[in-house]
């Protein structure tokens, strides 16, 4: 049997070209990988064998999600529930050495990593943080001493077999495929190994391409030429319409198709080793008391907590502490209220969004972040999909979920 037996083939040229122009952060071409055709990198075709034979082991702690769906914060919650509530290391070490992003440099390029390198060469300490986040994860992760933490975007066919077989702890989180665009749409300009450079709309186009088409032949419409399609939805662009329909193009976004992400997830969800994780349940809002007067008085456990935001004793926040406590129910970790209360607050968004241990401020440092663009940790919130949605461009996203929600029992919760 090959060392990788799925399918990889090269995006079509035509497509290829426009792709390379509005994402800038590749530079050799994109791949589309098995059935499914996963949207990846040149890089991947030599590192997806890499991937999909790691080493499991059975304390291995994983967090497998589509792009932009809460991953961040539920890797808070796994770390400090398995490190003895570490506050302190949680402020000072980056959440990406703590819990390492498996397939990151895979979108590296590597003329992209000349280049960085090439911006920072005076300054060796900025080099090292290059060359840290440029080495793949299945290398870093071998030299990680156990527990380990790892996080990948990666759908469970991708990974490696045995993942569910070998005792190691998987929470998988979904996410409305609405609010899911429009951070991945931020995340793609903010970042740039991906250098995303187009409008909302044309991200859209992108993103919801996921019909069941070959990759690589043309397609006749009506019988006719292959240059025109048939019908060109509302709100789309018709250029950018004809070169992804009329290729046969299937989807063209990275981690995606979206919709195959999340079924594979959903599948899995009975598996004893596996956590389901709705984000809308980890955000839903809910009235909570905090006792101000015991969080403050409390020892906590680092001084910077102190700078940190407070909500009143009672007010509505997010329902972190039903989403704390599910995580550690998983973990077979018990936690007391306080200690509860103590983490809610700790992930409160305006706390969150200031922590630079998880804001990717160190990617900053070093120019891989665009500056003018929203940062790492944006909202956190539900339903901010409304601020880039047209009206007409939300009919036509609403037909498409409506039209892939017929064929599974998914149900994303009511936000209401």
């Amino acid at each position: 049997m090959s060392a990788f037996p799925i399918e990889i083939r090269d995006v079509n040229p035509e497509v290829n070209k426009k792709l390379l122009k509005d994402f800038t952060g590749e530079r050799t071409g994109f791949l589309q990988v098995g059935p499914d055709k996963w949207f990846m990198p040149s890089k991947f075709r030599h590192e997806a064998d890499k991937y999909y034979n790691m080493a499991i082991r059975p304390d291995d702690t994983w967090v497998v999600a589509f792009p932009r769906s809460g991953t961040t914060m539920v890797q808070e919650i796994l770390w400090l529930l398995s490190n003895n509530l570490d506050y302190e290391s949680a402020y000072r070490v980056p959440q990406m050495q703590r819990f390492p992003f498996l397939e990151f440099s895979t979108f590296i390029h590597e003329q992209a990593k000349v280049e960085f390198m090439s911006q920072n060469a005076m300054d060796p300490k900025k080099q090292a943080i290059l060359g840290m986040v440029a080495l793949p994860g299945y290398e870093v992760l071998g030299y990680v001493p156990s527990p380990r933490f790892i996080k990948t975007h990666l759908p469970f066919s991708l990974l490696p077999p045995n993942l569910l077989e070998s005792g190691a702890k998987v929470v998988y989180i979904a996410r409305n495929p609405k609010d899911v665009a429009v951070s991945c749409y931020h995340f793609k300009r903010l970042v740039q190994a991906f250098g995303y450079t187009g409008d909302f709309a044309s991200y859209w186009d992108y993103f919801e391409k996921n019909q069941p088409r070959s990759a690589h032949s043309p397609v006749s419409v009506n019988g006719g030429d292959t240059t025109q399609p048939a019908h060109i939805p509302l709100s789309v662009n018709p250029s950018l319409y004809c070169d992804l329909n009329c290729f046969r193009i299937r989807v063209v976004v990275p981690w995606a198709p979206y919709w195959a992400h999340i079924n594979e997830g959903w599948k899995r969800r009975h598996q004893p080793n596996v956590l389901f994780l709705f984000y809308e349940d980890i955000n839903k809002v809910t009235y909570l008391a905090i006792r101000f007067a015991r969080l403050t008085s409390h020892s906590l456990a680092y001084s910077s907590f102190q700078t940190f935001s407070f909500h009143p004793p009672m007010m509505l926040i997010k329902d972190l502490p039903g989403t704390v406590r599910k995580v550690a129910q998983f973990l077979n970790k018990s936690l007391s209220e306080e200690q509860v209360a103590q983490m809610s607050q700790h992930l409160n968004i305006e706390n969150f969004r200031r922590n630079p241990a998880v804001n990717m401020d160190f990617l900053k440092e070093v120019g891989l972040l665009n500056s003018g663009e929203q940062s790492f940790i944006r909202k956190g919130g539900v339903g901010g999909w409304t601020n880039e949605f047209t009206p007409e461009l939300n009919q036509r996203a609403d037909r498409w979920i409506h039209e892939h929600l017929k064929n599974t029992d998914i149900r994303f919760p009511s936000t209401n």
